[in-house]
C-alpha cells in the first residue's frame, strides 16, 4: 500500500495571535498575515504539502468567522474542506471533528494534524518525516507526535521527554514517549536540555484516523459521540446547524491533556528539520533577514549605532529610523504602533487584553 495514497491532513487553524498585536487583530489573527514573506503563515503551510497531499485531502478547521478568509486565502481547496468552528473548544474539539470527518469520508486514512502558524525549512525533509511517521502509523499503530532537538533551554515550549527506541523510519528515530511536560521555568528548562530526553513538542500529530478515534472514545466520550453525530451531516445544508448544536457543551480541553497523556501507545518521531513555532515577534529572529548590525527586519530600515532590534511594517515602503536603540521590538500599522524591549515581549499579551474594545 502506498502510505501517501492514503494520508488526509488536517490543518488547524485557529487561534487569536495576539502576541503579534499590532498586526495580528481579531478580524485578522496570525495565521492569516504575511509575516515571513510574501505568503501568509496559512498559505506556507499548505505550500509545504505540495506534490505529497492533493488539495482534496487537506482539511482546514478555523474559527467560523475566519473559514471565508481561509478558503480566500487557499482557492485550491474544496469549499467544504474549509471548516469553521463555532466557537473555540481548544484542540481536543478541533481533532475529534477532523478525524471524525476523514473517517466518514476516507475510511481507514492516515491523518496528520499540523499547525498553520510553524516555519519549517526545508519542506523535502518535513515530508519525509511526516510519511515516516505515516507509514510506522498504518504498519504498527500508535499515536505519533513530532519532537524537535531542542536549540536552547526554551521556556516558551512544552516538552516532550522520550523513552525507549523502537525503530527507525526514513531517518528518523521513533521513541516510545515517557511523558508530556508543560511549559518550565528556567530551571527546569535548563535540566530539560541537560537530560539529554526532553525534545520540543512540536504539537504535530500523525495516526490513524480509528485509533485517535478509540482514544477519543475513551478518554473523552462526548467529544466522540458529538463529534461522530456531526460528521454525518458533512456536505449537507444541516452541517453548519448539527456542528454548533454539537460543539457549544464540549468542555476546552487540549488534545494532550484530554487524550495524548493518557493513552496507551503514544510514540515520538524526533525531527531534524528547522522548525520554529512562530509565536511571537521574538520567533521572527529565526526567519527574517539580518543586517550587518544584528537587526532583523522586513520593512525599509535605517540606524545609526542600533542593534539586534525586530523591525517590521505592515505597510509597503514604510521607513523606520533606529538612533541608538538596541534589542527592541517596533511594529507599524496604519492606526498602531508597538515599541518594547524583546525582554518583555510576554507582556503584549496582558497590554492587549485591556486595550479598549473597537
Amino acid at each position: 500500500m502506498n502510505v501517501a495514497e492514503n494520508l488526509v491532513v488536517a490543518i488547524m487553524a485557529g487561534g487569536s495571535g495576539t502576541r503579534f498585536w499590532p498586526m495580528s487583530r481579531p478580524e485578522r489573527p496570525k495565521q492569516f498575515l504575511n509575516l515571513t514573506g510574501e505568503r501568509t503563515m496559512l498559505q506556507v503551510t499548505f505550500d509545504r504539502l505540495q506534490g505529497l497531499v492533493p488539495p482534496e485531502r487537506v482539511l482546514v478547521l478555523t474559527n467560523a468567522r475566519f473559514a471565508d478568509l481561509a478558503r480566500e486565502q487557499l482557492p485550491e481547496l474544496p469549499v467544504d474542506n474549509v471548516i469553521g468552528e463555532p466557537m473555540p473548544r481548544d484542540t481536543s474539539g478541533a481533532v475529534a471533528l477532523a478525524a471524525a470527518l476523514v473517517e466518514r469520508k476516507w475510511p481507514g486514512a492516515i491523518l496528520s494534524i499540523l499547525a498553520a502558524d510553524h516555519t519549517i525549512e526545508p519542506a523535502s525533509r518535513f515530508q519525509e518525516v511526516l510519511l515516516g511517521a505515516a507509514e510506522a502509523a498504518h504498519e504498527e499503530g500508535g499515536l505519533y507526535t513530532f519532537g524537535i532537538q531542542p536549540r536552547s533551554a526554551a521556556t516558551g515550549y512544552g516538552y516532550l521527554e522520550v523513552g525507549d527506541a523502537v525503530g527507525e523510519r526514513r531517518g528518523a528515530p521513533i521513541h516510545k514517549l515517557a511523558a508530556f511536560r508543560e511549559k518550565p521555568d528556567q530551571e527546569t528548562a535548563d535540566a530539560f536540555l541537560r537530560s539529554g530526553r526532553h525534545l520540543w513538542n512540536s504539537g504535530m500529530f500523525v495516526w490513524r484516523t480509528q485509533d485517535i478515534l478509540a482514544e477519543i472514545e475513551k478518554h473523552l466520550p462526548a467529544h466522540h459521540a458529538a463529534m461522530t453525530a456531526v460528521a454525518q451531516t458533512w456536505g449537507t445544508d444541516a452541517f453548519a446547524d448539527a456542528l454548533r448544536e454539537g460543539f457549544e457543551p464540549l468542555p476546552k480541553v487540549s488534545i494532550d491533556f484530554g487524550v495524548m497523556e493518557k493513552a496507551a501507545d503514544v510514540r515520538c518521531a524526533v525531527a531534524d528539520f528547522g522548525w520554529n513555532d512562530v509565536g511571537g515577534w521574538v520567533a521572527l529572529e529565526q526567519v527574517l533577514p539580518r543586517d550587518e548590525d544584528g537587526n532583523w527586519t522586513q520593512t525599509a530600515l535605517s540606524t545609526l549605532d542600533s542593534r539586534d532590534n525586530i523591525v517590521v511594517s505592515e505597510q509597503n515602503g514604510h521607513r523606520v529610523v533606529c538612533i541608538g536603540v538596541s534589542d527592541l521590538i517596533v511594529v507599524t500599522t496604519p492606526n498602531a504602533t508597538l515599541v518594547c524591549h524583546k525582554n518583555e515581549a510576554e507582556r503584549i499579551k496582558k497590554v492587549v487584553e485591556s486595550l479598549p474594545k473597537p
